[in-house]
Parts: structure tokens; C-alpha cells; sequence
């Protein structure tokens, strides 16, 4: 990472937004997985809500996580974990009405989330890759978007950025979709997230329409948009693509792997694949562990 820990993690997202490159963010959704995406190298982290929803309640992605579940409980320890990395944030709808998207948004902002995206859908909502969505009406939305900017402004020096999603293309076409997001980004929001895209054909004309805004793009493999890949979004001039289960699906299978080894074997030898205890630990952290105490002084980790 080029800037340094001074650099707010959304002051660096809004630096990422304005260079011509891609950006792509992997979807983690605990500290296991934020780990091993900061430690694959990537600028920006993405929090899935459903994979969120998933690993801390064992639950669909049904709005069935609160706001609490979604910032006190994970967004506020993935975004500690490496200030220098921003994180994006699923925030569903806000939660609620106007209130409740301003104490969205703050409550974001002092975890130290560098942006969060908020949808059209009615409250109960569901994932955007299955069917059956229902859409809040038009100034509902506007108002939820309204809340989000004005909660911003409040906050001093805050920059988080706002990215307005839409689930109307699915129901709707993808025209009244892109005139909702239109509607948003006159209301200040920074980047427009098309929910559920269905052609490439569908995402060049998002990116031409709502031009300069920025578009992200979901590619959720087996979802309803095409199975894209980071070059496909590069050509097709996205500015962010996200991969909300990159880390959650593999890590079911690895987990379903090793539960049938131990089953069927009695044993977990194989799976294990010469991780240790202590190689586990270095894979969270234990090296910056032991230099903490060594630098204050201490020696109580000299022999991990």
C-alpha cells in the first residue's frame, strides 16, 4: 500500500475511485477471512451481507441481521484489522427509515468503514440474486439516500462514500432501474450499484448512462448476472467489482472436507496439510503480536 496510516481508509477509497484502475474487492465476512484477503495482497475489502448473516447467525440472507450484527459485530473488527485497506460495507436498506439510515451511516463512519451501499428494497428484503424482490417506492429510496447525505455532512471531516444500489431491474427492466439510480445520484450519492444485471449488454449501458458516476458491479458465480471475470469487468468499464462469496463458498467446502475426513477417517491429518497451531497464529497476526511486546519492551512471546 502506498499511503500511509494517516490516510482515512475512505480518503484512500476516494483516491482509489478517481485512478483509472479497477478495483477489485474480495467478500469477507470474519476476521479469518478479512485475514487472508489482506494477506493475498488486495487495496479494498468488501463485507458481504448475506456471508455476514451466514457466519454469525447460520441464517439466509433474509433480513434477518440487525444493524448491530452488521457494524458492531463485524464490520468494526474487519476494518481495525488493517486501517490502510478500505472496507465496504453491505447495509442493506439502512435498517429503517430516515433515522435509522443517519445512525447507519454514522455508526459506519466511526468503525472506520470506508463506504456502504443502500438498496431500494422494501425492509424485508432478500438477497439480490434471488427471485421475488420487492421494491420500495421511488421517494421512499430517494429519502433513504437523502438521510445517508445528510448524516455524512454532520460528521466532521467524514467522506465516507455512499453507494446507491438498485433491485428494480428484475422486476422492473433495466430502464426504470437506471432512472432510480439517476434519481440517487442527483440526491449525492458517489457510486451506483445495479443490482442483479442479466447481459453484458446491461452493463455497458449502465456505465454509459450514468456516466461519470461510478458503477460497481456484483459478479456472484451461479447468481443471475453472467459469471464475469475481473477482466470482463476491466472491459465492460465498471470501476468496482465485487466477489461477495469468494471466501465464504470455498470455505464451506474446505470446512465440508475436513468434517467427512474426521468422520470417515478419525482424523484430520490430511486436511490439516502441515498447519499447526502456530502456523495458524501467523495467519492472524502473531508476528505483529510479538513485535508489539518486543518494541514496549517485553519478552513474553520470545518462545511462541
Amino acid at each position: 500500500m502506498s499511503a500511509g496510516p494517516s490516510v482515512r481508509s475512505s480518503t484512500r477509497l476516494r483516491q482509489l475511485l478517481a485512478n483509472p484502475d479497477l478495483i477489485v474487492a474480495p467478500g469477507v465476512y470474519d476476521g479469518i477471512s478479512a485475514r487472508l484477503a489482506l494477506e493475498a495482497g488486495f487495496d479494498v475489502l468488501y463485507m458481504s451481507g448475506a456471508a455476514t448473516t451466514a457466519s454469525m447467525l447460520g441464517q439466509p440472507d433474509l433480513a434477518v441481521a440487525t444493524q448491530n450484527d452488521f457494524v458492531q459485530q463485524n464490520a468494526t473488527m474487519i476494518a481495525s484489522l488493517d486501517s490502510r485497506v478500505p472496507l465496504i460495507c453491505d447495509a442493506d436498506t439502512g435498517f429503517g427509515g430516515p433515522l435509522m439510515v443517519a445512525r447507519t451511516v454514522t455508526a459506519y463512519a466511526r468503525a472506520g468503514v470506508a463506504g456502504l451501499h443502500i438498496e431500494d428494497q422494501v425492509q424485508s428484503k432478500r438477497c439480490g440474486h434471488l427471485l421475488g424482490k420487492q421494491i420500495a417506492p421511488l421517494p421512499e429510496y430517494i429519502s433513504r439516500i437523502r438521510a445517508a447525505v445528510a448524516s455524512r455532512a454532520k460528521i466532521p471531516d467524514c467522506d465516507i462514500v455512499l453507494v446507491a444500489r438498485t433491485d428494480a431491474a428484475q422486476t422492473y427492466g433495466l430502464d426504470v432501474a437506471l432512472e432510480r439510480l439517476k434519481a440517487v445520484i442527483k440526491e449525492g450519492a458517489d457510486v451506483a450499484f445495479l443490482e442483479g444485471v442479466r447481459s453484458e449488454d446491461e452493463v455497458i449501458k449502465t456505465v454509459q448512462e450514468l456516466r461519470p458516476t461510478p458503477v460497481l458491479l456484483n459478479i456472484v458465480t451461479g447468481g443471475s448476472t453472467p459469471d464475469l471475470t475481473v477482466d470482463d469487468a476491466r472491459r465492460l468499464g465498471v470501476k468496482i467489482a465485487i466477489f461477495p462469496l469468494i471466501t465464504a463458498v470455498p470455505a464451506i467446502h474446505g470446512i465440508r472436507e475436513g468434517l467427512a475426513a474426521l468422520k470417515k477417517q478419525g482424523t484430520d491429518v490430511a486436511t490439516a496439510r502441515g498447519m499447526g497451531p502456530k502456523e495458524f497464529f501467523e495467519v492472524m497476526g502473531l508476528e505483529e503480536a510479538i513485535l508489539i511486546d518486543k518494541e514496549a519492551g517485553g519478552d513474553a512471546y520470545a518462545t511462541v
